[in-house]
């Protein structure tokens, strides 16, 4: 018996610690945990709204902020050939250049264009409007 509770103890002590589940946000994009903050890893198609729209929804689900913290690109989103690389997103301005995300397409690749947490989740309604809700 003793040597199958050390087993066991082994055993889970060797998994180590859990992975974080990706979060699937009110218009069906996935955010995962990054180690700047959170990752937007697409759009569903739904483009630069869509993605702040993820960020937001994550920030105020999760994170449990306020309409009125800020969200900010933490890292753009580098080009890649033939797929898009994940926006990282943070709540933290630290080691930021902030600027207001005016065009939003441009927005996701810049670090330091921010929006309201509020804000960025009212984009979330494009996602209902298209699917009729």
């Amino acid at each position: 018996m003793g040597k199958i509770c050390s087993a066991i103890v082994v055993a889970i002590m060797m998994a180590g610690p859990a992975v974080a589940k990706d979060f699937k946000a009110a218009n069906g994009v996935i955010v995962v945990p990054h180690a700047n903050g959170f990752a937007v890893t697409g759009d569903a198609g739904l483009g630069a709204r869509g993605i702040w729209c993820a960020a937001a929804d994550y920030a105020s689900k999760h994170k449990k902020v306020r309409n009125g913290q800020r969200l900010y690109v933490a890292q753009d989103r580098e080009r890649g050939l033939g797929q898009r690389k994940p926006v990282v997103f943070t709540l933290n301005s630290a080691g930021l250049t902030p600027s207001s995300a005016t065009i939003l397409g441009s927005s996701i690749s810049r670090a330091g264009a921010n929006l309201s947490v509020g804000h960025a989740i009212g984009f979330c309604a494009d996602h209902k409007l298209s699917r009729g809700g």
